[in-house]
């Protein structure tokens, strides 16, 4: 992913609203098939890492990303953005390719 299309991503996850929070259960399994769930819906997706999460945000992110092939967009305090292109052809409405 290239600076401008995080730059993008970044602008459009202005306006998003928390979805998901990790608490002190941290990632699981479970957490991971609704976040990739979410990610098919709408392809942008904020979560919260709360204070009593046994990981960082930083940590919850990546772990997150590489369970189910999104990308962390940014990480800000306790806030993750995450981007992965939906499964579903009806569901995509992301163009990163135009953009580079």
């Amino acid at each position: 992913m290239t600076s401008k299309q995080r730059s993008y991503l970044k602008s459009l996850a202005v306006n998003l609203d928390t979805i998901f929070q990790i608490g002190k259960g941290g990632v699981t399994e479970e957490l991971c098939n609704q976040l990739l769930n979410a990610l098919n819906a709408r392809e942008l997706i904020k979560i919260k890492a709360l204070e009593n999460s046994p990981v960082s945000a930083r940590e919850a992110g990546e772990e997150i990303a590489s369970k189910i092939g999104a990308e962390v967009v940014q990480v800000i305090g306790t806030k993750i953005v995450l981007f992965r292109v939906s499964d579903n052809e009806k569901n995509r409405k992301i163009e990163l390719k135009k953009i580079k």
